[in-house]
């Protein structure tokens, strides 16, 4: 698909700042100071940095001579623990050393130990000299400017394609080169969503993430310094930041399909954004298939179809997303189906009704006036995300629609109370005698949800 870039909207390369890449280059470099002797009991993952059981100022001595330089010993104070000493600022400075497969003093872990005394002392060197800087990287972000503000101007169809765009395979190629090297940050600042699409809130998923070669913090155009996990990168769009600069970027993560690789266990809202639709196509599909041929089909949600099958729907979903075929000719028995979209719904990390809206919706299951009741889960709704709002709305609506042919289906709202009320909703960390008494109240929930969809939503 040809993205639509605009005149007004055009994007334009921020200036990477140079300044902390500056002074990586100019960081003191590791000397090891080699013991001359042989050691005893010298542990194996130690070369001929360690030197047994030195006093401290020993250790000053021998690192007197250059920045850079350290050596290992064993602590005179706890036999059996390690000490790095490490030659900076004219002075030497004593760290714990751990090894479990790989060397650490923090949260670091690294294979060598000249790498970890390398990435010590770019870090003492870098936040020593730019300390004033370092905290204010912050301010005057460059993320405002080519981020997420530009998805939010002038929203075009999800399909657009401009008029001249030539046609064939050669243009299509094209195209998908053009994608594959945008960064994320361009990627941001190119995106329409579309004007039919709710624009849903999502948090990012940062993960401290090791960058090979120089690379800089989207959010404030400053270099991230180190040798690994310089910074953290949200694993659902790709954005590469400080871990510092994390803490203050906009819950306006636009998941990338190159890193949500998968639709059944996604989170919802990653799910939605990410494919750039109101809800997710699993559920919009199934939901569609089951009115089309399932709705007289006595116990419909009650019974279950072959878990080998509803596993083949779900693979064929992570495969192939909307275009996966459940319709009658791949899957004829309509509980297939039914069972896709159960487990779809009971494989969310977090919930349809989420945990931190969970208690809301127990208490008011509880409630026994009918209108207080209904005021209080009209309150509790609230607390849901947009996109779970959303699926949750057009999930009642369609069990509504499933009681209209009770008769035929013989499922009521409180049998589908009764399937759905554990589907939907799962207890945050509560003992196993609480959860067990909460599951006629989470029946009651679904059930009221229901009944009650046209008022409520």
């Amino acid at each position: 698909m040809a993205l639509n870039v605009f005149d007004h909207d055009e994007y334009r390369p921020p200036v990477w700042k140079s300044y902390l890449y500056q002074l990586q280059q100019e960081a003191p470099h590791p000397r090891r100071v080699t013991c001359t002797s042989e050691v005893d009991n010298r542990p194996k993952y130690y070369g001929r940095e360690y030197h047994g059981m030195i006093s401290r100022e020993d250790a000053d001595h021998l690192l007197s001579q250059a920045e850079g330089s350290y050596l290992i010993r064993e602590s005179q104070r706890q036999p059996g623990t390690y000490t790095l000493a490490l030659r900076f600022g004219n002075q030497t400075r004593n760290f714990r050393l751990y090894h479990d497969g790989k060397h650490f003093v923090g949260e670091k872990r690294f294979e060598s130990i000249h790498d970890l005394v390398t990435d010590g002392l770019i870090t003492l060197y870098i936040e020593t000299k730019a300390a004033e800087y370092i905290a204010k990287m912050t301010i005057n972000p460059i993320y405002e400017h080519v981020g997420y503000t530009t998805l939010n101007q002038e929203p075009t169809l999800k399909k657009h394609v401009p008029p001249e765009a030539p046609d064939g395979p050669a243009a299509a190629k094209n195209d998908h080169n053009a994608e594959e090297r945008l960064t994320s940050l361009v990627r941001r600042a190119t995106l329409r969503e579309s004007d039919l699409t709710p624009k849903y809130e999502k948090v990012h998923n940062f993960k401290v993430h090791t960058f090979r070669g120089p690379h800089w913090c989207e959010y404030c155009a400053n270099f991230m310094w180190g040798l690994i996990a310089q910074g953290v990168k949200c694993a659902d769009c790709g954005l590469n930041v400080h871990k510092q600069c994390s803490k203050v970027v906009p819950n306006d993560c636009q998941p990338d399909l190159r890193h949500v690789k998968k639709v059944y266990s996604c989170d919802l809202t990653t799910l939605v954004k990410a494919h750039n639709t109101k809800r997710p196509m699993v559920v919009d599909m199934c939901i569609q298939e089951i009115e089309a041929r399932g709705l007289q089909s006595e116990g419909l949600y009650r019974i279950s179809g072959f878990s080998e099958l509803i596993e083949d729907v779900k693979l064929a979903f992570d495969r192939d997303g909307e275009k996966a075929d459940i319709s009658s000719n791949a899957y004829e028995d309509i509980n297939i189906i039914t069972g896709a979209l159960k487990l779809y719904f009971r494989e969310l990390p977090i919930p349809l009704i989420t945990y931190d809206a969970y208690p809301r919706f127990i208490e008011t299951a509880k409630i026994a006036d009918p209108e207080k009741r209904l005021e209080s889960v009209h309150e509790a709704l609230k607390l849901l995300p947009p996109a779970h709002c959303e699926s949750l709305r057009y999930l009642m609506a369609h069990l509504k629609r499933v009681t209209q042919y009770e008769k035929e289906n013989l499922m009521s709202s409180e049998n589908l109370g009764i399937v759905f009320g554990p589907t939907l909703m799962r207890a945050p960390e509560l003992d196993a005698m609480t959860a067990l008494n909460d599951i006629r109240y989470q029946r009651l929930v679904v059930e009221m949800l229901i009944t009650n969809e046209d008022v409520l939503f």
